[in-house]
């Protein structure tokens, strides 16, 4: 099938416009829901629910494998036998969180000590992995056929049903933990299930010559999402043990509005790694360089404006009392554009199924930013985090870039372009931390950036509308 170019575009922007609509929606119903979990539940079962999530992410990584990452190749590799390469590894998936269901167990006293949970939460975790990467498998899937809105669908029907289930129980049940961590499991385990049953139908049957296909694509990943959340996370570690906890509270609450931007990566991520697959076996190699220039410009543009009115984000979410830690929002925006940067030089080493590499640079990244954090943060406080941070985004990007240049496939990307993006961007920030200090001027900055991007939408107006109005090929 010849996929005319404009179409193949247009698929990836409109697929970007649904997934970022949604995400938002999603997240959202997050920030609406916390204020109300914060007055139902009692401070140490709040602080206990915390906990449950924060080892949930670490957890799912050891036992769902991120299976889903391997489907960029395996798209292409096995064209026909598709829906048979996503039921065999999903079927590895469950044997995997089935082991540790029983690992767990086994030695269940060790690991309720460690992880300083009850035996049953660590179960309702485990169940919950069990079926959640179903969800996960069926939306790449989607995604990678260009079925944008069933994904939408199912991520909508997830987020509103465990929120309101999740309020019921915590009202009604005695045990408000329990209550809380069943509502925000349950619905994704029904789902779960259904998707479960649907992708068997589809599939019909397991070769365990997949699982051989999968393991040495997806083993990688282990390190490299461990890294990446000591690098999402030692900064607020390193700011309770050096400064204390009022200022990571500070630190917290403002990196969590300047990261607004992440739901945009994840978004566009989803829609643009299925189109740049597709463009990789076809080869067409410079229709995602001229793409992925604009697509790149079009994310600075909007994480430039998200810095611009991150401080009144802050004042909503957090107050006045907050408002000192205004000056993280800018390097904490900054790094979640060379965040996305490293994330489409990722892509293409998923695709090319080198991601040893890929697990080294993330580690190299953490330890980076470790001893930064280690060095500054005692002598400057914990505003020096949000840089430190920067930095160590900055340095993945670089490696990545000479990982990508490593495979003979630096041609994908304008390097140039990359560079000066990051210049540009950086030089922007520091303009905008010095508009902080200066609101009437941020409000002037604030209006030229809305007129400026008035002005852009209706200048390529016709190319948005024949982008949205394509079919599917």
């Amino acid at each position: 099938m010849v996929v005319d170019v404009k179409k193949g575009n247009g698929r990836a922007l409109k697929s970007g416009i649904w997934y970022t609509a949604s995400n938002f929606l999603v997240k959202s119903i997050g920030f609406i829901t916390t204020p109300i979990f914060t007055r139902l539940l009692t401070h140490s079962e709040f602080g206990a629910f915390n906990n449950y999530t924060s080892w949930l992410n670490i957890i799912t990584i050891f036992v769902t494998l991120n299976l889903e990452s391997t489907l960029i190749s395996a798209r292409f590799d096995f064209e026909k036998k598709f829906d048979e390469y996503i039921l065999s590894v999903l079927s590895l998936s469950t044997t995997c969180a089935l082991l540790w269901l029983v690992v767990f167990n086994v030695f269940s006293t060790t690991f309720e000590q460690f992880l300083d949970l009850d035996s049953v939460y660590i179960n309702v975790m485990l169940i919950y992995l069990i079926f959640m990467p179903a969800i996960n498998i069926y939306q790449a899937r989607e995604r990678y056929l260009f079925e944008y809105k069933k994904t939408v669908l199912i991520s909508l029907i997830i987020a509103v049903c465990t929120a309101i289930l999740s309020v019921l129980l915590v009202m009604f049940m005695e045990n408000g933990l329990m209550g809380r961590v069943i509502g925000s499991a349950l619905p994704s385990v029904i789902v779960g299930i259904i998707l479960y049953i649907l992708i068997i139908k589809k599939g019909k049957k397991i070769e365990l010559k997949y699982w051989k296909y999968a393991i040495p694509i997806c083993f990688p990943y282990i390190p490299h999402l461990l890294s990446m959340t000591l690098l999402n996370s030692t900064d607020r570690i390193m700011i309770t043990k050096f400064c204390g906890a009022e200022d990571t509270a500070l630190y917290s609450l403002a990196y969590s509005c300047g990261a607004i931007v992440t739901i945009l990566i994840t978004s566009l991520n989803s829609a643009f790694a299925p189109w740049l697959g597709e463009k990789l076996h076809e080869d067409r190699i410079q229709e995602i360089r001229y793409f992925s220039k604009k697509y790149i410009s079009a994310f600075l543009i909007f994480a430039i404006g998200i810095m611009l009115v991150s401080p009144e984000v802050l004042l909503i979410l957090g107050g006045r009392t907050y408002y000192e830690a205004i000056y993280v929002l800018a390097p904490v925006s900054m790094g979640c554009v060379c965040q996305f940067l490293y994330t489409l030089f990722v892509n293409v080493e998923q695709f090319k199924k080198k991601t040893v590499g890929m697990a080294i640079a993330s580690a190299l990244a953490a330890l980076i930013n470790l001893e930064l954090n280690y060095l500054f943060i005692p002598k400057v406080g914990y505003l020096v985090a949000a840089y430190t941070t920067l930095v160590g985004y900055i340095c993945l990007l670089m490696m990545h870039m000479y990982l990508v240049k490593r495979v003979k496939l630096s041609e994908v990307y304008d390097y140039k372009f990359v560079i000066l993006t990051v210049i540009v961007g950086t030089v922007l920030m520091a303009l905008v931390t010095i508009l902080y200090s200066h609101r009437i001027i941020r409000y002037i900055a604030v209006f030229i950036y809305c007129v400026a991007l008035l002005v852009i939408i209706r200048k390529y107006k016709n190319v948005l509308l024949e982008f949205t109005k394509i079919r599917k090929a």
